[in-house]
């Protein structure tokens, strides 16, 4: 599982800003003044190959009153259920009161602390950072946010306390496949994992928000091993108020993250709604897998299952690899032929991918339908070969493939996914350009050369001339 790191400190010491930047992303709000951040923010960050869940927090003062008090609230929270925390604290300011009561709570919770101390530019370090060792919390990290200086060498320190996150190919053989269910609140998950365990193995309650953590079930069917995740629901930003639903939301990132497969589930009754199309996608950036399942289609009326059927075909096409079926978890419809597509798409997501099939295939693609040309010279695509599983990776080397195009790019997948007949699972393109070898380089002529190019172009001058006279 992804580690979880979570940002705290007094207002205004640049938790935002370094949350930006470790995301790559503007989604944390960011001005020159106190208090803007008040709900927990959560974000995928990623540095050399390993991937974190980074939860940005509201400042804490001590002194919280109103809103404040609850945006306070917040920020324990977040402490409690991040592995790792990232304690901010302002160099140009100093110590203060706050510095210190929220450095008493980290050591009285025993949570492993990093004591970052920001916007050290402009000011002398050692002088800057020698009063926040009072603190006890250990070795001082000075930083600036805004530029990124320091940043990265405190991430990959970080991160080197946790285990490598890809496991051994015995251990995921033990494990089996890791399958998640997730969907929003109420639409039936609990059910459906206690349908596909033929047991009640977890609690179901006719309320939104009965499940509030990632509950991991190891089990077996036909001798064959499986992990479920059954998740808590994730509804629209507007309506989590809930401070314990907002800690569950970053267990289902989480179980998104470790699985193989995920089986999203939808109410049908409902037909499908924005947020099921927003969670779609997050599984699909994720790169894994995916099942979609509508629940509650038993009782339906006729013309209401055509209209969800059409809705399916109009609003999915862009997820058209994954198979879909009409359950109803509580009678049991249509569960068992879960597994088949369950089984279908995890087979398709780690493969083994041969080279010179790929190149076969590429070679295909490119002769039915030929890249763009680019200043006059056409993007050449040479050779393929398999870049990593789960999703199945593609990295196709040749020259100028840095200027493919979005649309060839959705092309070469959907090419790529129908030969190698791949069912469930999203497939990813990456290029790399081939350096050419003489690039920069001037061949250095012998003196006979030299001689011999002048000659020619003395002969050359000379025509030249003589057919202007003849005009």
């Amino acid at each position: 599982m992804i580690p979880v790191i979570a940002l705290v400190g007094r207002p205004n010491v640049g938790k935002s800003t370094l949350f930006n930047r470790l995301t790559k992303s503007r989604d944390a709000l960011v001005a020159d003044y106190a208090g803007l951040t008040r709900d927990r923010k959560y974000g995928e960050a990623e540095l050399a190959g390993r991937k974190y869940l980074l939860v940005d927090t509201g400042g804490i003062s001590g002194d919280e009153e109103g809103i404040d008090s609850a945006m306070a609230g917040q920020s324990l929270l977040a402490i409690e259920e991040a592995d790792v925390v990232l304690f901010l604290v302002d160099c140009r300011a100093g110590l203060t009161a706050a510095d210190e009561m929220i450095a008493k709570h980290l050591r009285v919770n025993n949570k492993r602390t990093y004591l970052v101390a920001n916007k050290v530019d402009g000011v002398n370090h050692d002088v800057a950072i020698s009063p926040f060792y009072e603190l006890g919390i250990g070795e001082v990290y000075p930083t600036t946010a805004t530029h990124g200086r320091g940043v990265k060498s405190l991430m990959t320190e970080v991160l080197d306390t946790f285990p490598e996150q890809e496991e051994n190919a015995e251990d995921d053989e033990a494990k089996g496949i890791k399958m998640a269910i997730v969907g929003r609140p109420n639409v039936g998950k609990s059910t459906l994992v206690n349908r596909l365990l033929g047991e009640d193995r977890v609690v179901v309650y006719d309320q939104p928000g009965t499940t509030r953590d990632s509950v991991y079930i190891n089990y077996e069917r036909n001798e064959k091993p499986y992990t479920i995740i059954d998740t808590a629901g994730i509804r629209r930003r507007k309506n989590v108020k809930l401070s314990v639903e907002k800690f569950s939301i970053v267990k289902t990132l989480q179980a998104i993250q470790d699985a193989n497969v995920v089986v999203l589930v939808m109410d049908a009754s409902e037909g499908i709604v924005e947020q099921d199309l927003h969670l779609m996608g997050q599984v699909i950036e994720s790169g894994r897998a995916l099942v979609v399942a509508l629940n509650k289609w038993d009782g339906l009326e006729d013309e209401h299952k055509q209209y969800i059927k059409t809705e399916l075909d109009r609003r999915l096409r862009f997820v058209d690899f994954a198979d879909c079926h009409f359950i109803s978890a509580l009678h049991g419809t249509g569960v068992g032929h879960l597994y088949e597509s369950i089984e279908k798409a995890y087979n398709s997501a780690t493969e083994k991918l041969s080279t010179n099939h790929l190149t076969r295939i590429l070679e295909y693609a490119v002769s039915l339908h030929q890249p763009p040309t680019i200043n006059g010279h056409r993007i050449k695509l040479r050779y393929a070969h398999a870049g990593g599983k789960n999703p199945p990776i593609i990295v196709i080397h040749g020259n100028q493939t840095d200027k493919v195009p979005p649309h060839y790019v959705r092309y070469l997948e959907k090419t790529f996914r129908k030969a190698l007949e791949l069912h469930g699972t999203p497939v990813r393109i990456e290029f790399k350009s081939t350096d050419n070898p003489f690039a920069g380089r001037k061949n250095k002529l012998t003196k006979r050369q030299e001689a011999k190019k002048q000659r020619l172009t003395n002969h050359f001058k000379k025509a030249k001339a003589k057919n202007k006279k003849k005009k």
